[in-house]
């Protein structure tokens, strides 16, 4: 934190009769009369800055974990690894970002969802490969420092830490005047976790036979955005405050573009030690097809049946609003799937089992077979 030390009074003496104390550092002699530009004056408000990171001291708090050392406002943040847990531990890390979803909040005054977006995007990246999140650093880009504003990005990502386990250990706020608008902010994430060598999950471990099992995601989540907005706010001049039938509940269209992204990694770390889990797959860009491929070795293929889900009906508002191809749909977006497990076909009833009991809708929704590394889309989803 920032510390102002006024030992000395205006003529440089540490008091009445004292004798002058050597001056460390100066910025002029004082004897000029004119104005003197500040950092404010270019559109920097150290201040503001300043009370963004006191309105989060709470809710970063509720994030922390017991290997935590010391508080916000340090030059870095303290993670202490138990390495007694461990055998041979290894260290996974991730970053990204939430895409142009940020134009959205941004047009909405909505700020406390999109940090939930920017955690689940790292720590189910962390997941994927059997990793324990255990701390995320954020970075928060903006035009200009809204106290409030930047607190509210704030609580999302802290929220966001509590729903994953892990700890939320610092980051950073800076102001970009003249480079962003006063409105505009940009957000991302690094995240840390930790493995056990020998529990690495991924490609080597996927086999013929083995069962894909989907879970459900809560919508769009936190890609495509930038082909949404052309095709529905460009060419379909939708309104955000429209309120769209098929949503139900009197569900506008902008509330359902800024549901939140749903976090996996808790669910996910726990079903590790339920049932022989040998890869997930987190379905962000590239669709189903573009994440499911990256866990598969060269000599099988995954089918996936689309008949056996129907994807929420955001999706189909996209895809006959802009006239997209399937294979375009598949491509950008997850499909109203956000996580994928591959599964010993001898544990699929028990991890079916489990994810319901969490309140996760999932399904069997494919299988792994001989082939090439492929994935194979299959029959059709239900429409109307």
């Amino acid at each position: 934190m920032t510390h102002v030390d006024e030992r000395a009074d205006k003529t440089g003496q540490s008091g009445q009769g004292s004798t002058p104390e050597r001056q460390l550092w100066s910025a002029g002699n004082g004897r000029s009369r004119r104005k003197t530009v500040t950092y404010a004056d270019a559109g920097v408000s150290i201040h503001a800055g300043e009370k963004a990171v006191e309105l989060l001291r709470t809710k970063v708090h509720r994030t922390h974990r017991p290997e935590v050392m010391g508080d916000i406002g340090g030059f870095a943040g303290l993670f202490r690894l138990d390495l007694k847990k461990y055998k041979s531990p290894i260290l996974a890390s991730s970053t990204d970002g939430v895409g142009t979803k940020l134009a959205i909040a941004q047009a909405m005054g909505i700020h406390d969802t999109v940090g939930i977006d920017l955690v689940a995007m790292v720590v189910d990246d962390l997941v994927a490969c059997g990793a324990e999140p255990l701390f995320l650093l954020d970075y928060i880009a903006c035009g200009e420092v809204v106290p409030d504003r930047v607190a509210e990005i704030g609580a999302g990502i802290a929220d966001g830490c509590r729903y994953a386990g892990c700890a939320l250990l610092g980051g950073e706020t800076a102001e970009h005047p003249g480079v962003m608008r006063p409105d505009e902010y940009d957000i991302s994430g690094t995240g840390v976790g930790v493995v056990e060598e020998d529990a690495i999950l991924g490609r080597d471990r996927v086999e013929v036979g083995d069962a894909v099992i989907a879970l459900r995601s809560t919508g769009l989540h936190s890609n495509g955005y930038s082909l949404v907005r052309h095709v529905l706010l460009g060419a379909g001049r939708m309104r955000l405050d429209s309120v769209i039938d098929e949503f139900g509940s009197q569900r506008t269209l902008g509330e359902e573009l800024l549901t939140p992204t749903r976090i996996y990694a808790k669910d996910c770390l726990d079903l590790i030690k339920e049932a022989d889990i040998h890869a997930y797959a987190h379905v962000t860009g590239g669709g189903i097809p573009g994440n499911l491929v990256r866990v598969l070795p060269e000599h099988v293929d995954a089918v996936v049946d689309r008949s056996t889900w129907r994807p929420q009906p955001i999706f189909e508002l996209v895809r006959t609003k802009g006239r997209i191809e399937d294979m375009e749909m598949e491509s950008t977006f997850n499909m109203g799937i956000g996580m994928m497990t591959v599964v010993s076909a001898e544990d699929a009833d028990r991890t079916l089992a489990f994810l319901a009991g969490r309140g996760l809708d999932a399904w069997q929704v494919g299988e792994v077979i001989e082939g090439t590394g492929t994935v194979q889309m299959v029959g059709s989803h239900t429409r109307g």
